[in-house]
C-alpha cells in the first residue's frame, strides 16, 4: 500500500468538500432544465472559462503529456499546441454567436439553422452520435487514465477502479446539474494545478535546477536509447527541441505543418461542452472573455508542470514498459506522506471535473434533443428534470463500459480528432455563409465516419504505399486526406442541393445576427444590425495568438534555464495582453 493514513485523510476530505459544494447548488439546479443544463444563463466569464479549463484537464492529460515528452520530445506537443489559432478564432468570431443563439445544446442549432424533417433528423443524429458514441469514448479514456494512476499506486484491478470512480463522480451532479459542475470545477482546477506545480518544483529542485534537469534528461535519453528498451524513448538530440528540424525522426516536418496549418480549423467553432458554457454566460461579452481566459490558461499556464515531470521521468525511470505510467511513478518516487495524498486528490479533482461535465453535457443531448424533441414533447419541467437525472445515470454506465474496452489514451485522442476532421469546414461556414444547407452537414458527417474508418484499415494503407497508415505515425496524412475529401464532398453537395427556405434563414439571421456572406438574407433583414467584423476582431485574433505563444514558450524557456529568451518572450506576452484588452474595448456588443 503506497498511501498512508494521512494521504487517505486528505483524499477523503477532498471528496467530501467536492460533494458538499456540488450539493449546495441542488436547490438552484432543481428549478428546471435551463438551470440543470445551462445554469440559468447567469454565469460570469471567469467562472465559465475556468470550468472549461478544468474540464479539459483530466487525469489523462498529465500522464499523456509526460508520455509524449518521453517518446516524441517537446515538439510532440504541437499535436495540441497547434490548436491555439482555432481556439482564438472562437474567441472573436464564434463565442458571441453561440451566446446570441440562446440554446441549451449545440445539437439544437440544427433546427435553428436548417429547416424541415432533414434538420430534425440531423439534430437527433447529432445528439445520439455526440452523447452515445463520442462522449462515451472521451469518458472512456478519462476513466482509463485514472485507473492507470490507481493501479500504479494501489494495485486495484481495472473493473473495480472503473466503477468506483464513475459512481463517485456522479454523486453531486445528479442533483445540482451544471451549477454544481461549474462551482466544483473552480475548486478542483485550483487543487489540481497546485498539486502538479508542487511536484514539478520538487523534481526541478532534486535535479539541481532547470538547466541541470534538461542536461540530465538529455543524457538519460541518450543512455536509454543505447541499451535495451521496454518502450520507445525520444532521440536525445530531439528531446528539448520545441520546433522540429529537417533531420527530426520523431515529428516529421509534414506532421508539424499539418498541426500548425490545418488541424487548428477543427477547434475554431467551439461547439460541444464549450458551447454549453457559452450558453450559460450572462451575456455575449462574458462569453467572449470566458473563451479568451480558457485559451490563455489552457495553452500558456497549465502544460509546463507536466512537461517538467515528463523530462524528469527520463532521469529516474529511463526504461519503463508503458510511458503513460511515468507520471504516477514520479509521484510515488518524490512525494512524501501528505503531499502524495494531495496530488492523488488533485488527480481526482481533474478527473471529476471532466467526468462531471461530460456526463451532464451528454445527458443534455439525451433529454433536450432526443427525449423532449421526439418522444415526450409537452411534459412538466419536473418530469424533464427527473429524466435529466436518469440520463446522467445512463451516461455514467456508458462511460464505464467504454473504459473497459479501451487500452491506449493517446491512440484514442488521435482517433477522435481524425474522426471529426471532415466536418470542421462546414461547422465554420454554416455561421457565415447562407448557402450552407442541411445536406452539406449530413454529407460531411457521413463522409467523415466512413472515410476515417476506411483509412484505419491496414489494407488501404498498403494499397496506397503507406503500410502504417492506421498507426499514429501517419496521423497527419490521414487527417489531411479526411479533411480535404470530406470538405470537397460537402461543398459539392451544397451546390447540388437547394438552399434552405428563405423564411427560415431570415429567422436565424434575426436571432443570431451573423456577419459574413448572407447576401439575399441580409437584404430581407435590412432593419437588423448584424455583427460587424472589423479590424478589432482580426487584430485581436492575431495579437492573442502571438500573446499565447509568447507566454507558452516564455514560461518554457524559463523553466528550462534559458532565462534571456524566457524573459523576452514573457515581456512580449505581458505587453500584448494590454493591447488585447484595448481591442476588446473597441468591439461592438449587443445592447
Amino acid at each position: 500500500m503506497v498511501l498512508s493514513k494521512l494521504d487517505w485523510s486528505i483524499i477523503v476530505l477532498y471528496m467530501l468538500a467536492s460533494i458538499a459544494i456540488g450539493l449546495y447548488f441542488t436547490r438552484i439546479g432543481s428549478k428546471g432544465i435551463i438551470e440543470y443544463f445551462v445554469a440559468g444563463r447567469t454565469v460570469n466569464w471567469w467562472l465559465a472559462g475556468t470550468s472549461i479549463v478544468a474540464t479539459s484537464v483530466a487525469a489523462d492529460t498529465p500522464r499523456v503529456i509526460a508520455a509524449i515528452v518521453r517518446t516524441r520530445g517537446l515538439q510532440g506537443n504541437w499535436y495540441w499546441w497547434g490548436g491555439v489559432r482555432g481556439g482564438v478564432l472562437c474567441v472573436y468570431f464564434y463565442a458571441r454567436l453561440w451566446r446570441r443563439s440562446n440554446l441549451i445544446t449545440d445539437a439544437e442549432l440544427m433546427e435553428i439553422r436548417y429547416a424541415g424533417k432533414p434538420a430534425a433528423f440531423l439534430r437527433g443524429f447529432y445528439a445520439f452520435y455526440r452523447s452515445i458514441f463520442w462522449n462515451s469514448v472521451v469518458l472512456g479514456w478519462v476513466i482509463l487514465a485514472m485507473y492507470k494512476i490507481v493501479n500504479t499506486l494501489l494495485g486495484w484491478p481495472k473493473v473495480f477502479s472503473t466503477w468506483i470512480f464513475v459512481v463517485i463522480s456522479v454523486v453531486y451532479i445528479f442533483f445540482s446539474g451544471l451549477w454544481g459542475v461549474i462551482a466544483t470545477d473552480f475548486f478542483q482546477f485550483i487543487l489540481a494545478m497546485t498539486g502538479c506545480i508542487i511536484l514539478a518544483g520538487i523534481v526541478i529542485a532534486d535535479a539541481g535546477g532547470p538547466a541541470a534537469l534538461v542536461s540530465k534528461a538529455v543524457a538519460a535519453a541518450h543512455a536509454a536509447n543505447a541499451g535495451p528498451l521496454q518502450s520507445k524513448v525520444v532521440e536525445s538530440s530531439q528531446l528539448v527541441n520545441i520546433f522540429p528540424n529537417l533531420h527530426s525522426s520523431q515529428l516529421a516536418v509534414i506532421t508539424f505543418l499539418v498541426f500548425i496549418l490545418v488541424q487548428w480549423w477543427g477547434g475554431g467553432e467551439g461547439g460541444g461542452f464549450i458551447s454549453q458554457r457559452l450558453f450559460s454566460c450572462k451575456d455575449e461579452k462574458h462569453s467572449l472573455l470566458a473563451v479568451l481566459w480558457f485559451n490563455f490558461a489552457h495553452y500558456a499556464i497549465r502544460p509546463w508542470p507536466w512537461i517538467i515531470v515528463g523530462l524528469g521521468s527520463l532521469i529516474y525511470f529511463p526504461n519503463i514498459a508503458d510511458p503513460e505510467t511515468a507520471y504516477p511513478k514520479m509521484m510515488v518516487h518524490f512525494l512524501p506522506n501528505g503531499l502524495r495524498g494531495m496530488l492523488v486528490a488533485a488527480f481526482l479533482a481533474a478527473f471529476m471535473s471532466t467526468v462531471a461535465t461530460h456526463i451532464n453535457w451528454g445527458a443534455s443531448y439525451l433529454v433536450n434533443d432526443l427525449y423532449k424533441r421526439f418522444m415526450v414533447k409537452n411534459a412538466s419541467e419536473k418530469h424533464y428534470l427527473w429524466m435529466s437525472r436518469l440520463s446522467v445515470v445512463i451516461m455514467t454506465a456508458l462511460a464505464g463500459i467504454s473504459c473497459l474496452l479501451m487500452h491506449s489514451i493517446y491512440s484514442a485522442w488521435l482517433f477522435v480528432t481524425g474522426l471529426m476532421a471532415g466536418v470542421c469546414v462546414v461547422l465554420l461556414l454554416r455561421w457565415y455563409w447562407w448557402r450552407i444547407n442541411v445536406w452539406s452537414e449530413i454529407a460531411s458527417l457521413i463522409a467523415t465516419v466512413f472515410i476515417s474508418i476506411i483509412f484505419l484499415m491496414p489494407a488501404v494503407g498498403r494499397a496506397m504505399g503507406l503500410p502504417l497508415l492506421h498507426t499514429d505515425d501517419y496521423y497527419s496524412i490521414r487527417f489531411v486526406l479526411i479533411l480535404v475529401l470530406c470538405s470537397v464532398i460537402a461543398i459539392a453537395v451544397t451546390y447540388l442541393t437547394p438552399a434552405e427556405p428563405m423564411e427560415h434563414l431570415e429567422k436565424f439571421y434575426r436571432r443570431v445576427r451573423p456577419g459574413g456572406w448572407w447576401g439575399p438574407v441580409a437584404k430581407r433583414c435590412a432593419d437588423v444590425k448584424k455583427l460587424r467584423l472589423g479590424w478589432p476582431e482580426f487584430a485581436g485574433w492575431g495579437l492573442t495568438v502571438v500573446s499565447i505563444y509568447a507566454a507558452l514558450f516564455g514560461l518554457g524557456w524559463l523553466v528550462m534555464g534559458r532565462y534571456l529568451l524566457g524573459a523576452i518572450a514573457s515581456a512580449v506576452a505581458i505587453i500584448t495582453v494590454f493591447g488585447i484588452m484595448k481591442l476588446i474595448g473597441r468591439m461592438e456588443w449587443e445592447q
